[in-house]
């Protein structure tokens, strides 16, 4: 199930629809199998991007408002020479530190089926001992070569909109090319199949927003995925609808 192929069923699916059942609104979500395999420049991903192009000319075509985006980017995230994943098991560092299991390190990227990511991800939250002096550990842990961006809780809910009752007393974002596991005898890297490519940072919050109508908005706007919806309607309810 998990292919390319499934995204272009989706797709094929969408134009289908549209054709026969002439909805109001779709969402199509397609998996991030190819980006998670394949660098942009390798074959594979470059005739998924023609395949995506195809169904896009053809949603187009039928007359549809389009806007186009992600939920993340993606980066490579394992050494350019060995290929091996870059990694750092920040539960290993903890237990090292504050003694076994006294804190406990959360992934966000959870997903039991490990062939594209592993479970790694670029950031994670860490509950910390309720006697653990938080601004020390903050320090050393920032300290690490391999993070890019530690928060308090605190911090992370200004920063980020987080719901403070659903973090841990730190959360960590590792470097570009970095990702951050929990213990490294808890990850099954083995089914990985190509070099690890993942998401989950800083490095990968730019993603595309691309509409397929000239539409009004303000000079240089701080656009997120999630606006995609208010611009899809508001271009739609531009358009003239046959009598």
């Amino acid at each position: 199930v998990y292919s390319a192929d499934l995204s272009e069923f989706v797709f094929a699916a969408g134009v289908k629809l549209l054709k026969e059942m002439k909805p109001d609104v779709m969402y199509l979500s397609t998996t991030d199998y190819v980006q998670h395999k394949f660098a942009p420049n390798e074959r594979s991903a470059k005739d998924f991007c023609a395949m995506f192009d195809r169904y896009l000319g053809e949603l187009d075509e039928l007359g549809a408002v389009i806007v186009t985006t992600a939920d993340h980017g993606m980066k490579p995230k394992h050494d350019a020479t060995t290929k091996e994943p870059s990694v750092i098991y920040m539960q290993d560092v903890f237990d090292e530190w504050l003694g076994k299991s006294a804190a406990r390190v959360i992934l966000p990227i959870t997903d039991p089926y490990v062939v594209h990511h592993g479970a790694l991800g670029s950031f994670a939250t860490a509950y910390l001992p309720e006697d653990a002096d938080r601004a020390e550990i903050k320090a050393r842990v920032a300290a690490l070569p391999e993070m890019l961006e530690v928060l308090t809780r605190e911090a992370a809910v200004a920063e980020y909109e987080l719901p403070a009752d659903r973090i841990g007393d730190l959360t960590m974002v590792c470097t570009e090319n970095m990702t951050i596991g929990t213990a490294e005898d808890r990850h099954d890297l083995a089914a990985l199949g190509e070099p690890l490519r993942s998401h989950g940072g800083l490095t990968e919050q730019e993603v595309p927003f691309v509409v397929n109508r000239v539409i009004d908005v303000p000079d240089a706007p701080t656009l997120r995925n999630f606006d995609a919806f208010h611009y899809a309607t508001a271009a739609a309810a531009l358009e003239e609808v046959p009598s």
